[in-house]
Formats: C-alpha cells, structure tokens, sequence
C-alpha cells in the first residue's frame, strides 16, 4: 500500500512539473537550475525536447551519484527523473500545449510555484529528480560546503549561464525568480501549511499559565525544572505547543498573569500526539 500510495505521489509530482515547464519555463525560457535548466538552455539553440535532453544529461550524473550516494538514492531519483521528462515532452512535444500566459512576470510566478508544489510532491513520495540534488550531495561530501549551499551554488552558476547563452540580462532574473518560489514551496509542501507554535515560559506564576493553557486553550504541555543562572533560583518551565490561531490568547493572558515573564516563541511544523495532525514523510 506504501509503495503504491508513493508511486501516485510520484505520478501526480512529475504531471504537475511537466505542466509547470511547458506552460510557463519553457515558452518563456526561464531556466529554473539544474540539469534541466542546461536542457532548456539547448533545447533554445537545438530545438531538441527538453525531456529527452533531461535524461541524456543526467546520466553522467547518476554515474557518480551512484558511486558516491549509493544505489538506493539514485534509484528513487531515477524514477522521478524519468517520468519527470517524459510528462515535460507529452505536455510540451506531443500535446503542444500553448503558453498560458504572455506576461512573463506571471509566467515566472506561477511557474516556481507549479515546480515548487510538483517537486514538493514528488519529496513526498519518497524521490527526486537528481540534476542539482545530487551535484549538490557530491559537493558537499568532497568540498565540506553544506548541501543546500552545493545545491544553490549549483543552481546560481546554471541560471547565470542562461542570461549569457541567450545574451539577455532579464533571463537570469526571472530565473531567481522561479529558484526562489520553487524553493519556498517545496518547503511549505514538506513542512506543513498549517505550523503550530512551540512557547517556553519561564514565570513565578506558572500555576496560572498552566492552568489557562489546559483549561482555557485545550492544550497539554510539560513543567521542567529549572535554575535562573542570573538569580540562582529554582523554578519551572513550561514548555508547550498550540495551534498559531492561540498564540494572541497565550501571549494576553501571559502579560497579565505575569508581565516579567520570560518567553520562547518559535515555529514548529511537525507535532505528534493528541490534537495535531503530523506532516511528516512516511
């Protein structure tokens, strides 16, 4: 059931890029990065698909991705890189679909976000498309860069490329353009759309917060002990983590409670147990 439920989320992905790339990139030959921005990068001067072109680059790629990331990544990869390409060649070579828009600050705009939410997807079911993901893992296992670094060097270097080959100055930044949403969403597709938030209270009035946070919010948290390291005194933390839509009720009721109180504030995007819905990858 795993692997079937992943094999649609695949599916589903590699459509929703294919239409993202015929419809809005490659009409307007904005290059995302990548393999698949140097593909549309010849397919500009060949007229070769850009799908096919996608494959036959990659394999170098997954050459030494297979020698240095190991047979089970460049697997999964594969498989989101090939039908990946062939949805970008149904959609663009075969159904000719037309551009769906002229403007190409629109095209831009939904482009990264249509490639944002296919990739999304596809990360969700368990594979990538390789290009930059695993120029990225190889650069950053021999050169000690992080992998997002490799990855956004990688990207950086082939959308640069595109604004000299095509010799346009305005390429390149549509480019970013669609680099950036694309990265963003894949991220809000990953994490979650609907973040909690996790607060540390530091108070002498804990009872009170504890009490409003399970009576008047509904929510469970933890007391941890503690020692103030500026007043050497023992106390409690109150560590707990509410929907974002209370946060102004916590926040109210803890300036009143308490206004010296000390308090944590951070987003979370992933909570297990009784009352929140996890976005993990399973």
């Amino acid at each position: 059931m795993e692997k079937i439920k992943n094999a649609l989320l695949i599916l589903i992905g590699c459509a929703i890029m294919g239409l993202a790339y015929a419809m809005f990139l490659i009409p307007h030959h904005f290059v995302p990065g990548g393999i698949s921005g140097i593909a549309m990068i010849a397919n500009y001067f060949a007229g070769l698909p850009v799908g096919a072109l996608i494959m036959v680059l990659n394999i170098p790629v997954f050459l030494l991705g297979l020698k240095t990331m190991g047979k089970k990544y460049v697997v999964n990869s594969l498989a989101g890189m090939v039908v990946s390409s062939v949805f970008i060649d149904l959609f663009h070579e075969v159904l000719k679909l037309p551009s769906a828009t002229g403007n190409p600050v629109l095209a831009s705009i939904y482009g990264g976000v249509m490639l944002g939410v296919g990739l999304g997807i596809v990360f969700r079911g368990r594979a990538s498309t390789g290009g930059s993901d695993i120029i990225g893992m190889v650069l950053s296992k021999y050169t000690g860069m992080s992998l997002g670094y490799g990855i956004m060097v990688t990207d950086f270097l082939v959308i640069s490329a595109s604004g000299l080959a095509l010799r346009s100055l305005e390429a390149p930044l549509y480019g970013y353009i669609v680099l950036f949403l694309s990265t963003k969403v894949i991220d809000m597709i990953l994490e979650g759309w609907n973040y909690s938030k996790l607060v540390i209270i530091t108070s002498t009035r804990v009872d009170e917060i504890a009490d409003f946070i399970v009576r008047g919010l509904d929510r469970s948290g933890t007391a941890l002990r503690s020692r103030s390291l500026y007043l050497n005194r023992e106390g409690e933390i109150i560590l707990t983590v509410i929907h974002r839509k209370q946060l102004a009720d916590l926040r109210r009721f803890i300036k009143k409670a308490d206004p010296e109180a000390f308090v944590i504030i951070n987003d979370t995007y992933d909570v297990l147990g009784k009352g929140f819905k996890s976005h993990l990858i399973t």
